[in-house]
């Protein structure tokens, strides 16, 4: 059974994306900007105490992340 997505703390969900190779690079009001090599496209995570589920989704598309990979994340951060 495939484990579900729930809403995170944004640290935790930056931890998740630093710890996939991206690094932060603007902040723009309360929104943090993150980028990685070899990837065009920009990830940008809010600071909220909840991020939405499908804000989550949306970053994971963005970074090419799996599922998989999202939640070996999650364990480590």
């Amino acid at each position: 059974m495939a484990q579900r997505i729930t809403p995170l703390h944004y640290r935790k969900l930056v931890r998740i994306f630093e710890k996939d190779g991206w690094y932060f690079v603007d902040q723009r009001g309360d929104h943090m900007v993150f980028k990685k090599e070899g990837l065009g496209r920009k990830v940008v995570i809010p600071r909220y105490k909840d991020i939405p589920v499908f804000i989550i989704k949306k970053n994971m598309e963005t970074a090419k992340m799996t599922r998989e990979r999202y939640f070996e994340l999650l364990k480590k951060a």
